[in-house]
């Protein structure tokens, strides 16, 4: 917000020496020149942080998957709320494209699998699981269960269960 007052105040000032310069003023040349300099090293510092901005926002797909947390959503604007609607969108009519009949999940494995399965802690009661092969496995707080990686990992990251590193 600072550089965009600041830039208002040059291009301003510039605006009025410009028309000083016209009638004459050879002087305010310089000048003119030394603040239209200013306001494009502003400019791009101001894209270069809403470059970073969009960058965290993408990121932010990724790791928390398509519902933003309330505490994460109340620092963003309106646009970057939008635009990171858009994306997500965007991104699963990709990957409903990408895998065949049921489409392809690219925000499963983060980081590539050392085993298809995993040993897993439910951290909070949530009730029924279903995995592919029909079987339902009740998930009750401090209950333990070696599951497929790909089925539990959204609920890892949802805080519904824990990894259990050996």
């Amino acid at each position: 917000r600072q550089a965009l007052e600041e830039m208002r105040a040059l291009y301003e000032r510039n605006q009025a020496d410009v028309s000083e310069a016209k009638s004459g003023r050879t002087d305010l040349i310089f000048l003119i020149r030394f603040r239209h300099c200013c306001l494009l090293r502003n400019q791009r510092c101001i894209l270069a942080y809403l470059y970073d901005r969009l960058l965290r926002i993408r990121a932010l797909r990724w790791e928390y998957g398509s519902v933003l947390p309330n505490t994460i959503q109340f620092h963003m604007a309106a646009e970057e709320v939008e635009w990171f609607n858009r994306y997500k969108k965007s991104l699963a009519t990709y990957m409903r494209s990408v895998g065949g009949e049921e489409g392809l999940d690219l925000t499963q494995d983060i980081k590539p699998p050392k085993s298809l399965y995993i040993e897993v802690r439910c951290l909070r009661d949530y009730g029924e699981f279903e995995i592919d092969d029909g079987t339902t496995v009740l998930l009750k707080k401090n209950s333990q269960h070696f599951l497929p990686r790909w089925k539990c990992e959204q609920l890892i990251r949802q805080g519904v269960l824990e990894h259990i590193l050996l």
